[in-house]
């Protein structure tokens, strides 16, 4: 997990006044992947005629920096594939791949479907028809590291075909707090009650558009008992018997890494 703050490398702006003169462009096809030049470069000089659009999103590293979006086509790369050669780099497509996802999903005003407009000075698509305004918005979810005496728990997600087993997460529901969305999402799906619970940090996590808050929690009461639905078994492990995720880009590795730091 990268510990260092977005704001070492890149200075937040919104505008469409500043120059694509020898700017750094993060170009996206329809797939959501970040195109680079052949030694894993970001580009600094594009072909106009090929863009579906160009924003302006700030400065990277000095340079204005725009977010583009274009029809697919070769040398792109996933963007957990940046995160191994190149992790500043990463952290700053995480932010330009979700101003593009706003961009492109708030064309057309959501309550009355006319064609929406730029504001001149925030990050917002606004409707000149109905005034309605469009934000960028990211879905909070928690993680939670749970632990009873010397054991972590982990459960088997259905949805996750190359984890065996993972920590428990979720996103939060309308009208509940964050501590209340931990506990929910362990009630429902390993039936069991946590004590202690302790916010840890966060990560903000573009697959597609999360903003992931991590804690840790003991173990209460009750007896495991999988929802059967999001979750297909789950137990406590010792540190050694967990098998680590192939990368570290995940505040869940992060959580897993301090639990087996403690023992």
């Amino acid at each position: 997990m990268i510990e260092k703050s977005i704001y070492e490398n890149y200075d937040i702006d919104f505008s469409d006044s500043h120059s694509s003169d020898d700017a750094y462009y993060f170009i996206f096809n329809n797939e959501r992947e970040l195109y680079l030049n052949e030694d894993k470069t970001l580009p600094t000089v594009i072909n106009n005629t090929d863009l579906d659009f160009k924003l302006y999103i700030g400065k990277f590293k000095g340079k204005d920096t725009f977010v583009v979006n274009v029809e697919n086509r070769d040398s792109f790369y996933d963007l957990k594939e940046v995160y191994d050669f190149d992790k500043d780099l990463y952290l700053m497509a995480t932010r330009a791949v979700l101003v593009r996802d706003w961009y492109i999903q708030h064309q057309f005003c959501g309550r009355c479907a006319t064609k929406t407009v730029i504001d001149e000075k925030d990050m917002m698509l606004k409707c000149p028809s109905c005034g309605q305004v469009h934000y960028p918005r990211i879905a909070p979810a928690i993680i939670v590291a749970i632990r009873k005496n010397d054991e972590l728990l982990m459960a088997k997600h259905s949805y996750h075909e190359n984890i065996r087993y993972a920590l428990i997460a979720g996103f939060v529901e309308p009208g509940e707090g964050i501590e209340e969305a931990v506990h929910r999402e362990v009630s429902e799906e390993i039936g069991i009650k946590i004590k202690n619970l302790k916010y840890q940090k966060s990560q903000s996590w573009p697959f597609p558009n999360s903003l992931m808050l991590a804690f840790t929690a003991e173990y209460d009461s009750g007896d495991i008992k999988v929802d059967g639905d999001e979750i297909l078994k789950a137990k406590w492990f010792k540190k050694d018997e967990i098998i680590r995720y192939a990368s570290d880009i995940s505040i869940s590795d992060w959580l897993i890494q301090q639990f087996i730091d403690s023992y």
